[in-house]
């Protein structure tokens, strides 16, 4: 059966890191980022553009949930509340497929560590900064399996995800 693999966490704290060795660790996958379809210029995060973005992501998880050549999928994206996950899961619900919803968490310093390489990057700016520190608590909130990553190396954190996912032995997820 299908493997979706959900990560989500904070800005910051490393999901694109781990989904892209993941992707490259399990083969048979796919790796779908939830902000690709948020590359829009100007960004406006109007109704309109939500509920355009929520079906894009829809479509491309249903397209590789009923693609046979991939055991795996792969999506990362800040979901930091339920509602997020439902309406991206309402979407896929006629396919069939183990859901593994995991969260990736970090210190605060530790935050501030990554997200600060970023800024210098010029791929973050201060206000992401504040934003993703804000919103830390937000994803204890959310049912998903915890992994903090603070002391851990991506490929380490990429092992740890490959063990759970494994261990589930084709027992179906619930939503």
């Amino acid at each position: 059966m299908k493997k979706l693999i959900i990560i989500n966490g904070t800005m910051g704290v490393g999901k694109t890191a781990v989904c892209k060795e993941l992707n490259r660790a399990l083969g048979g996958s796919v790796w779908l980022d939830g902000d690709w379809c948020w590359m829009m210029n100007p960004f406006i995060a109007n109704d309109y553009n939500k509920r355009m973005v929520e079906e894009n992501i829809g479509f491309l998880l249903r397209s590789f949930l009923n693609n046979p050549a991939y055991e795996y999928v792969i999506f990362d994206w800040v979901i930091d509340r339920e509602e997020i996950y439902k309406a991206i899961l309402d979407q896929v619900g006629e396919c069939r497929f183990e859901l593994f919803k995991i969260t990736l968490q970090c210190s605060e310093s530790e935050l501030r560590k990554r997200i600060a390489k970023d800024l210098l990057n010029g791929d973050r700016t201060e206000a992401n900064l504040r934003d993703s520190l804000s919103r830390r608590g937000l994803y204890d909130k959310i049912r998903s399996t915890k992994i903090d990553t603070s002391k851990m190396s991506v490929g380490k954190v990429v092992e740890e995800i490959a063990k759970i996912v494994d261990s589930c032995n084709d027992i179906p997820k619930t939503l």
